[in-house]
């Protein structure tokens, strides 16, 4: 049988209570202590990963926003310079062609004062040999054959001269 000793229990009980203060004030409570701040720390952790994790998110939009700003301002560049390019080559094509119309007009002029100096001068020739003939009709008077046979000749060297 078991018997209950009221001195003993009362010891124990007392002991038992008196081992719990202290135990309650020296372990206890400093330690729960570290685990409020260790649940403070955790939770300042949580906040300040989440705020990150929204700056980084922000980071990120803005990140593409520019990126798709980046890439229309370098079609709009492209788009200029294949628009410029475009109004060059026509610019010289333009100047190319203004270019060969002025030598053919030179060209031509050139020709033509040529064909004037050449008919110019085929008229002095002529004259010329008109005066030649005539004086050398002067000189002689010529039988129908003769006269013939002279202006034969005066229009073989005028056909030379061409």
């Amino acid at each position: 049988m078991i018997s209950f000793h009221l001195g003993t229990t009362l010891a124990t009980l007392l002991i038992f209570i008196g081992l719990m203060l202290l135990i309650a004030k020296f372990a206890l409570r400093p330690m729960l202590e570290t685990m409020k701040k260790r649940e403070d720390h955790i939770e300042n952790q949580i906040k300040t990963a989440e705020t990150n994790r929204v700056e980084a998110e922000k980071f990120l939009a803005d990140q593409r926003e520019a990126l798709n700003e980046a890439r229309l301002e370098a079609k709009e560049i492209i788009e200029r310079a294949k628009a410029q390019k475009e109004r060059e080559a026509e610019e010289i094509l333009n100047q190319a062609q203004q270019r060969a119309e002025r030598m053919i007009k030179e060209a031509t002029s050139e020709i033509q004062r040529e064909k004037e100096k050449a008919i110019a001068s085929l008229r002095d020739e002529v004259g010329a040999l008109t005066v030649q003939l005539a004086s050398k009709m002067l000189e002689k008077e010529l039988d129908a054959k003769g006269q013939s046979k002279l202006v034969d000749r005066y229009l073989e060297q005028v056909g030379r001269l061409q």
